[in-house]
């Protein structure tokens, strides 16, 4: 039996998401982030990284949101939210997987903390202000060549892993002047499945409606 470890306002939402687009049974164990927005201690003893999400299936124990989509999706999926392995498509999807915890979540994240503590230092101010746009930009134009999906008509889990992102940017008021990312969201957000996943897990990130 599948069971996912939830925290809400986290990455957690993805996963919870993808299991209601495959419509299979899984159980749900709720976890709440501390006074300080820290995962709880009890996280720790699901997964030594006391982080979430975590999945259970069964004897294997997985972590990190891309490992436990692309998982889900080979294992579960039919076929679907995945392109045919061993393609050109499929190593791109790979890339576009992966790049929303990596060189996109790096200036969008030091802009989120930076706003926490006060602002950042000037150096890193300009690296995070310059990065985080390139990032858009990047987005952007992977969507307005295809579109309305970064895999083109194909809806994919690299668009549940950028999902998350994108609903911390716009949240905290980094998408004013990127009305595309806007709609991106929005096609995003029509998905029932994702609506039920707010629905039972909560939004994404404590500012946003999503």
């Amino acid at each position: 039996m599948l069971t996912l470890h939830h925290l809400n306002f986290s990455r957690s939402t993805r996963v919870l998401w993808l299991l209601e687009e495959l419509g299979i049974d899984y159980d749900l164990v709720r976890y709440e982030r501390t006074p300080g927005f820290r995962a709880p201690e009890t996280l720790k003893a699901v997964h030594p990284l006391g982080k979430a999400p975590v999945l259970e299936d069964d004897e294997l124990t997985l972590a990190e949101s891309a490992t436990i989509l692309t998982y889900l999706a080979t294992r579960y999926g039919d076929g679907d939210f995945l392109p045919p392995a061993g393609t050109a498509e499929a190593a791109l999807h790979d890339e576009w997987l992966q790049y929303g915890e990596s060189s996109a979540a790096l200036p969008i994240m030091m802009t989120l903390f930076g706003g926490m503590m006060g602002g950042l230092p000037d150096v890193m101010r300009g690296f995070a202000d310059s990065e985080r746009e390139k990032a858009f930009a990047y987005i952007a134009a992977r969507l307005r060549a295809g579109g309305p999906y970064l895999m083109g008509e194909t809806f994919t889990i690299a668009d549940i892993q950028l999902a998350y992102l994108l609903d911390v940017a716009q949240s905290s008021g980094m998408l004013t002047a990127h009305p595309q990312l806007d709609a991106y969201l929005e096609t995003l957000r029509a998905r029932p499945a994702l609506a039920k996943a707010l629905e039972i897990g909560g939004p994404m990130h404590p500012r946003g409606g999503s």
